[in-house]
């Protein structure tokens, strides 16, 4: 009996508290909807481990113009910018935790009086320069005043000047997002670090800009000859895919299986760590893939902003849409398609821009949304049969120019040529020995390690010495094994192989490169 009436008070007390939280519930529905969204994320099953925004768009406000920049830039701004969300990102999944590492550009100024400012030329101007607003929207949402800035820093940059006057009067704020405009809109400046120092006069007026590089500028000959290699080894599988969608999701999978993510990793706010050295963090993901899609004419965006901590990752855009895709957050244990061309609404639990991201259009496509990438965008609507009913793509390439006119310019390539001809029959070389390019190389490295098969052999190539330099730091790295051994292993069927290079200096700036060879 006594057993039954300490059940019964048990139950009866039970009761009443539960009628007690109906009753301040009702009385608070605040609370109500707190409680709601506690359950709601507890049983969500959703992949991101966090419930998506039911909204395409996402919740919050339109960004407040800046100096500097022109908030309406984009057509229909009230309708198809971005929302800024006043709730930063929280509850994030396990498996991303972490997965972070951009640094945002950061500026360092000196006051210094007028008489000692310092005379210096304003370098490059970049005048008669001009960005599609397509594929260069920083560029597109300044002001005219720092858009002439922006054609001055890209101008230096890309002529790898250190310190110039700027060619128009600016305040440092307003620099630091003409510097964050130019450095989010060209991954091809993987040279450029993300950060700059100015000297100030006491009114705030910058007199003096430095830039500063990383350590690729020490031989860019060899470090541009890498990039491009590394790219083109995504490119070449990208163009054969039919259609911008499966061109997005080829490389989103090829750095996804290619690149690992380390935090420690060097230069690693650069497209360089992305392709090159195959080990960055969420800036050198988000950067080289923006290089590549630009490369196959895919207007694509350097976005930034916070996820738990700071964070980049790409905005896209497919058939006039715009998607959010984050390939260092599917880059898991096991590649995923969570963060693969979703919009504004689903990102909203884990991904906040900030910075001048938040100018960029709103992400609200769903016809290539990530469920696509699961079922191969077989059931995609509109994928072309053919790569021949594509559109010629514009590959999106650094400006470049020098003050030599067409006729000197053909005259000296002409006496290089002739020299060359001449060094080469006095070494007792052809033109088909030499390996110009890392193509080229990786190329007849690939044939020979064929034709050896299975077992023990050598093979040798000539290189001139700007290359050798680029084909050494390949067997450093190690990306050597993407360039052509690893691919040759699959295809021998073998399980290993061991490779030595010698060197044997020809004289007059040639090299033989002889690969003793073990595949077991």
């Amino acid at each position: 009996m006594k057993l039954i009436k300490r059940i019964f008070l048990i139950l009866a007390g039970i009761v009443t508290v539960g009628c007690l939280g109906i009753l301040i519930c009702a009385l608070n529905p605040s609370l109500t909807d707190f409680f709601a969204g506690k359950v709601k994320a507890i049983t969500s099953g959703s992949a991101h481990g966090a419930d998506y925004n039911d909204g395409a768009r996402g919740e919050g406000n339109l960004a407040e113009g800046v100096p500097g920049i022109d908030p309406d830039w984009l057509p229909d701004r009230e309708n198809a910018g971005y929302l800024v969300s006043v709730q930063e990102p929280d509850n994030l999944p396990d498996a991303v935790e972490g997965l972070t590492g951009y640094t945002p550009v950061n500026g360092e100024a000196q006051q210094v009086l007028p008489e000692e400012a310092d005379t210096v030329a304003p370098g490059e101007t970049g005048e008669g320069l001009d960005f599609d607003r397509d594929y260069y929207p920083y560029y597109a949402m300044l002001q005219s005043e720092p858009k002439a800035l922006y054609r001055q820093i890209y101008a230096n940059a890309n002529a790898l000047n250190t310190v110039f006057t700027p060619v128009c009067d600016v305040e440092l704020d307003t620099l630091r997002r003409v510097f964050e405009a130019v450095y989010n809109d060209h991954p091809e400046l993987f040279w450029l670090d993300s950060g700059f120092s100015c000297k100030y006069l006491e009114d705030g007026t910058c007199v003096e800009i430095s830039l500063q590089y990383n350590e690729t500028v020490n031989d860019m000959e060899a470090a541009r000859q890498m990039f491009e290699s590394a790219a083109e080894s995504i490119l070449s599988g990208a163009r054969a895919q039919n259609g911008d969608f499966l061109k997005e999701r080829y490389v989103h999978d090829a750095l996804a299986g290619k690149v690992e993510y380390d935090g420690g990793a060097r230069m690693n706010q650069s497209a360089y760590s992305g392709l090159v050295t195959l080990r960055t963090v969420c800036a050198g993901y988000s950067r080289a893939f923006q290089y590549i899609m630009q490369q196959l004419g895919i207007p694509c965006y350097y976005c930034t902003g916070y996820a738990g901590e700071d964070h980049a990752w790409n905005i896209v855009k497919l058939d006039g849409e715009y998607y959010n895709v984050d390939v260092t957050w599917d880059d898991t244990e096991q590649m995923t398609y969570d963060y693969f061309n979703r919009t504004d609404g689903e990102f909203a639990p884990t991904h906040r821009r900030t910075g001048l991201s938040v100018y960029l259009p709103a992400c609200m496509g769903t016809k290539y949304g990530g469920d696509a990438a699961d079922d191969g965008g077989e059931d995609v609507e509109g994928q072309p049969d053919t790569e021949e009913s594509l559109p010629p793509a514009e590959p999106m390439r650094p400006l470049t120019w020098n003050g030599k006119n067409d006729s000197e310019q053909e005259d000296e390539e002409e006496d290089e040529e002739a020299q060359r001809r001449e060094i080469l029959e006095e070494l007792g070389l052809n033109e088909d020995e030499v390996m110009d390019t890392m193509e080229e190389y990786y190329a007849d490295c690939a044939v020979q390690m064929r034709l050896i098969g299975v077992g023990e052999g050598q093979f040798s190539n000539v290189v001139p010495e700007s290359l050798w330099k680029t084909v050494e730091l390949a067997y450093t790295i190690g990306s050597y094994k993407n360039g052509y051994s690893d691919k040759i292993l699959d295809e021998l069927g073998a399980d290993n192989y061991y490779i030595q290079i010698q060197l044997q200096n020809l004289g007059h700036g040639y090299y033989r490169v002889y690969h003793n060879i073990v595949t077991y």
